[in-house]
C-alpha cells in the first residue's frame, strides 16, 4: 500500500498543503481523512504506485506529501488528488484550494485574513514582521521540518509582500 505515515517520508517528499476555509469540526475532519486516504491508497502516476503520506494540523491544514523517489507525481495524477480535495470542499462546505489567503497566528489562534486585509493589519501594526505565519507555498516535507512552513513573517514571502525593508531590515 502506497500510503505510509507522514514522518516515514523523507525531507525532499514533494509536498502540497491545502488550508480549510474555517476550522474542521472532530467528525469533519474524519470524514475529510477517509476520503483522502481512499484517494491515496491508490495514487499513482502513469500505473506506477505512489508513495505517499498526509497530516492534518490545528483543524485547517491538510498536508499530502509523495516520495518521488521510485516514481514521480504526473500531471495527471496531481489532477486527480486536487479533483479528491474539491470534491472533499464541496461535500463538507469548505474551501481548501484558494491560495490567496493569508494564514497567520494570532496568539495560539490560526486566522485568515485576505491579502489586502493583512496589508492594511501591517499598515496599522496590528501584524508585524515577527506575527507567526503559515507558508503554504512550500513544496518540500523538509521545509516543514525545518521549521519553515509556520513561522515569522519575516522569514517568508509574506515579509517582501507586506513589509518590504521593514521585514529584512531585523534579520
Amino acid at each position: 500500500m502506497p500510503l505510509v505515515p507522514f514522518d516515514q517520508l523523507p525531507d525532499n517528499a514533494r509536498l502540497w498543503v491545502f488550508a480549510a476555509s474555517r476550522p474542521l469540526t472532530s467528525a469533519e475532519s474524519q470524514t475529510l481523512m477517509r476520503h483522502i486516504d481512499a484517494y491515496l491508497g491508490t495514487w499513482a502516476a502513469h500505473g506506477s504506485p505512489l508513495r505517499n503520506g498526509r497530516a492534518w494540523h490545528d483543524d485547517r491544514f491538510l498536508m499530502v506529501a509523495v516520495d518521488e523517489s521510485s516514481a514521480g507525481a504526473s500531471g495527471c495524477s496531481i489532477d486527480g488528488l486536487m479533483r479528491t480535495v474539491r470534491d472533499a470542499e464541496e461535500h463538507l462546505g469548505v474551501k481548501m484550494t484558494d491560495n490567496a489567503p493569508v494564514w497567520y497566528r494570532d496568539n495560539r489562534e490560526v486566522r485568515q485574513v485576505d491579502r489586502a486585509q493583512f496589508r492594511d493589519m501591517a499598515k496599522a501594526g496590528s501584524v508585524s514582521p515577527d506575527t507567526i505565519v503559515f507558508d503554504n507555498t512550500i513544496t518540500t516535507l523538509g521545509a516543514v521540518r525545518e521549521g519553515r512552513w509556520e513561522t515569522a513573517a519575516r522569514e517568508t514571502w509574506h515579509g517582501r509582500a507586506f513589509f518590504g525593508e521593514q521585514a529584512t531590515s531585523r534579520r
